[in-house]
This record gives C-alpha cells, structure tokens and sequence, in this order.
C-alpha cells in the first residue's frame, strides 16, 4: 500500500479521491489550506490530515517534514487550484477583460505552487519503491480542443485558468522526461460540480475522482508524461 499526499483534499474532487484511496488501503494525507477544514475533513474518511498552502514556502517545507517523519511519501497527487475567472453565476470574463492581476493571481496557485509542491517533495518520491505523481489538469489545457470549432472547450472564453493548465501539462512533460523513475501524469477528471465552478458542472465528483484514484495507482510499468481522462490518452 501506498503513501498519498493529495493537495486541496479537504473538499471536492480532492476528498472524494482521498476518501476512494483510503477505502483500498492506502494511506493518505489530506491537505488543506485551512487546518480545521483539514482537520474534519481526514476524521470524515479515518485519515490524516495535512496544513498545506501551495502558495507559502513554509507551509510546503513544513509539509514535508511531517510527512517524511511520519514515514516519507510515494504519490503525490496535486489537485489544488483555482479559477479566478468565473463569478458566482458562472459567467466567465474573457479576453478582452483579461488582467495582469488576474493571470498572476491564478498561475501563482495552479503553476507556481504545482512547482513549489513538486520541487519540495520530490526527494521524498525519490526514496519511494514505486514513485507516482497525479497533475490534476483540464480539457482547457488542450491546445488541439481549444481550437477545434464544435469542441466544448473551444466555447470557453476564459483565458487564465486555460493557460495554467496548458502549462501544467508542460510541467508534467519536462518531469517525466527529467525524472523517469517517477511516473508523471496528467489527469482530466471532467466538468464537475465544485466550488471551483460554483456547483456549474455537470458531473459529480464521483466521476470525476475516478481517473485521479487510478492514476494514483499505477505501477512502476505504468504510463509517464502522459495526458488521460477516464477513457484513454488525451491530445495535448
């Protein structure tokens, strides 16, 4: 069985994936930004619980340390982001209301704290039998759908969330390539019903779990540097 470290687990696709791993038998980490969200949320499903705030040095240093005291990691899954963008009624501002601020805002958590994450705990995945890293991106991320007129992804106008996942995927090329006894993946868990999109989705996160947990799971001849939803390989 494994040791599982999953960001932004207190809620949503993250807790439903956490839940699902602890049910086969693995051991995992909840984190989550705010301790006592973190705190119920591992009591929920009988784990542990993690402060972890992707975007603070000390918060990610802090993370590693317990964890590693408590026995060292072997997957870690980074599924905390953000999607600036979109307001409460689901409207999305596009490009032409595009900000700075607004990019900044959101690569900071779903880039720079990917990295951050990545950078921090890759040691511990080194000393790991069977080391597995999950990216939680998107179908936005596919530059071959946003630009293939009829696609879902094609309509969204939005433009910050799209770009940090496009360079998450990126992230997950360059790491596998540079660490290919890890195996690194990105994952497309689908539109779902979370806070992320105020509740717009259309699919619950049941469904949307199911690629994150499998992913997870991989052995040490499985894929790397790859980009899959529940039915196969994606184009990037």
């Amino acid at each position: 069985m494994s040791r599982v470290l999953i960001t932004g687990a207190n809620k949503g696709i993250g807790f439903e994936a956490a839940r699902r791993l602890v049910a086969a038998g693995h051991t995992v980490y909840v984190g989550s930004r705010d301790v006592e969200r973190g705190r119920r949320a591992a009591a929920e499903i009988g784990t542990v619980a993690v402060q972890l705030d992707i975007t603070d040095d000390g918060s990610v240093n802090a993370a590693v340390a317990a964890i590693e005291a408590d026995g060292g990691l072997d997957v870690l899954v980074n599924n905390a982001g953000i999607q600036t963008e979109m307001g409460a009624d689901g409207t999305v501002l596009g490009a032409a209301e595009l900000t700075a601020d607004m990019m900044r805002e959101t690569f900071e958590t779903n880039v720079f704290g990917t990295v951050r994450v990545l950078h921090a705990f890759l040691p511990l995945l080194e000393k790991s039998d069977a080391p597995v890293v999950v990216n939680v991106s998107s179908g936005l991320a596919s530059l071959r759908r946003i630009t293939t007129e009829g696609d879902t992804a094609y309509q969204y106008p939005g433009v910050a969330y799209p770009a940090s996942k496009t360079a998450v995927n990126a992230l997950t090329i360059q790491y596998a390539k540079a660490f290919p006894g890890i195996r690194i993946n990105s994952v497309e868990p689908g539109y779902t019903r979370t806070d992320l999109n105020n509740n717009l989705g259309r699919q619950t996160v049941q469904e949307a779990a199911e690629i994150i947990v499998r992913m997870a799971q991989i052995g040490v001849d499985g894929p790397t540097g790859g980009y899959f939803d529940i039915n196969g390989e994606l184009p990037w």
